[in-house]
């Protein structure tokens, strides 16, 4: 330490004329371990601050959990809008809240640092209206003709209100701290909370509303000659009962996740601080949007990644919108979907820490390929369904998501300094970066599952009847089955061009760590000429 203290002094001490600039660079190199140690040490987080951050970043995910399993069924058992309009709905939605992105990108990245950071103003500006629409989204309006609207306007409101949110809450992750062992760890407790918030998202909602989705019309050996009308006997609430059993309990479940989104932002809030960019100059200037975006679509590295995880993601979406319709409507598990779909959160949530070890110990590139042991498994459900071998899927299910999930935000940072080391003299890049990435993931889902909605309307899904037709069975098991098998291969091969590895990951690190040093430096040195010349 007293080495460290002498290194310290000299630097400051220093004229910084050629002679002395090159007594800098070799007190750099003798004693470059005592600083490294000291930036570790000043830039570690402990265990109460991840949490905070975590925390702040599961309402989201318990939110978007929710909608994902039920907001389709919701929309065509509940609501009573046909398949077509359901995919307009859930396409436009996603597609708002995509085109979102790259706006809320622009303008966080012209915002100025403020008494509580550059971020977290805009993650508390829109957490109040994002409840709001949340619950409007699943509120029965007492009209027919104008629900269509109804449900669009709010799922779009919801859609890019969210993205206000998850555009800054990613990109504080490099915010949080220098250090990527930090960061990686930070991110590991995000995926878990951001898992536990989406199996809470489910499991609320699922044991809410299950009772909205029985058929006590529907018998397991209908009568003698009634098969027709017992296989086209709608289920729907009574119409003169605006608000019914189905609708209330779905408004009491979004309620209560409106509750988990306020607490969870009020933790962030207090929990997390927020630190500027170490590695930019004070002169330095934030990059341009456009020319970043252009910077940003040329990087190697983000390429593939994003080429490679937005297939995954798309995948992974196809599966959770369409899988309470497969279980209700094709593998006769009508009293068993809130469990598989608990089952399969569960063991997302639990595999996280495993996934994080794993990564650490054999790479993350290795890591990735664990997402491909859920296609087997998809693919046995639907050429022969039964009740254990769906619990069997949904637990291998959940151990791919949890890959899924975790690796895609722990390696966009790795992206992020690449990028950096290659473009060191520019700054606000971060969220340009995240709201990109979120962007193509959010358009591409958004069409995945409107062509899915589409597709049950072809195939002549009707709403509350107790069998549907042959058609849409063979639809629900191709977008169960076949279709996110194709995405993940296919995902998986773009993956297995990403050039980052874990050598590269730290020469970064090294070279980084040069650069804020050199940083710092050159800021002293300006600090010192203008202290000379008064």
């Amino acid at each position: 330490m007293d080495l460290l203290v002498e290194y310290l002094n000299l630097v400051l001490t220093l004229d910084f004329n050629l002679t002395n600039s090159v007594v800098f660079s070799l007190c750099t190199l003798l004693f470059s371990p005592f600083v490294l140690l000291h930036l570790e040490q000043e830039y570690r987080l402990s265990i109460c601050r991840k949490l905070c951050y975590a925390i702040g970043g599961a309402p989201n995910q318990v939110a978007g959990s929710a909608s994902a399993f039920f907001l389709q069924i919701y929309l065509l058992d509940i609501a009573h809008i046909t398949p077509f309009h359901a995919s307009l709905v859930l396409f436009i939605g996603k597609a708002s809240g995509a085109v979102t992105d790259p706006v809320a990108g622009f303008f966080i990245s012209k915002s100025r640092w403020t008494k509580i950071g550059r971020l977290m103003p805009w993650m508390l500006a829109c957490t109040p209206f994002t409840i709001v629409a949340y619950f409007f989204m699943w509120y029965l309006p007492p009209f027919l003709s104008g629900r269509v609207a109804w449900y669009l306007t709010f799922y779009c409101l919801f859609q890019a209100l969210t993205t206000l949110f998850q555009v800054p809450y990613s990109a504080l992750t490099m915010f949080l701290s220098t250090d990527q062992k930090e960061r990686d760890s930070a991110t590991a407790y995000r995926m878990t909370m951001e898992v536990l918030g989406t199996l809470i998202g489910a499991a609320l909602q699922g044991q809410i509303v299950a009772s909205a989705h029985v058929s006590h019309h529907c018998t397991v050996n209908p009568p003698v000659n009634t098969t027709d009308s017992w296989h086209d006997a709608p289920s729907f609430p009574d119409p003169a009962n605006l608000l019914s059993h189905q609708a209330k309990v779905y408004m009491i479940a979004a309620g209560v996740i409106g509750g988990v989104y306020l607490l969870g932002v009020v933790i962030l809030f207090l929990g997390v601080k927020e630190r500027d960019d170490p590695y930019a100059l004070n002169s330095d200037r934030a990059i341009p949007f456009c020319k970043g975006l252009g910077l940003t679509m040329k990087h190697g590295p983000y390429v593939k990644l994003t080429a490679s995880f937005l297939l995954i993601s798309t995948a992974v979406q196809l599966e959770q919108s369409n899988f309470v319709l497969f279980c209700t409507q094709t593998a006769d598990l009508n009293n068993h979907f809130q469990y598989l779909v608990a089952t399969i959160l569960a063991s997302a949530a639990v595999s996280v820490p495993f996934w994080q070890k794993f990564l650490q110990r054999f790479g993350k590139k290795c890591a990735a390929f664990g997402i491909s042991w859920m296609i087997p498994f998809a693919v046995m459900l639907v050429t022969i369904p039964s009740l254990i071998l769906a619990y069997v899927v949904a637990f291998v299910s959940g151990l791919s998501i949890a890959a899924s999930l975790l690796l895609p935000w722990s390696m966009l940072p790795d992206v992020v300094d690449n990028f950096r080391l290659q473009n060191p003299h520019g700054k606000g890049y971060e969220t340009i970066f995240y709201s990109s990435y979120v962007f193509f993931t959010k358009m591409s889902a958004g069409i995945v599952l409107g062509i899915s909605a589409a597709g049950l309307e072809f195939t002549g899904y009707k709403p509350g009847i107790c069998r549907q037709p042959n058609d849409v069975i063979l639809a629900l098991k191709i977008l169960i089955g076949v279709v996110p098998a194709i995405l993940i291969l296919v995902g998986l091969f773009i993956f297995l061009f990403y050039p980052i590895t874990e050598e590269s990951r730290k020469e970064t690190k090294r070279a980084l760590e040069i650069l804020r040093r050199s940083h710092q430096s050159t800021e002293n040195l300006d600090d010192h000429t203008e202290d000379t010349s008064v």
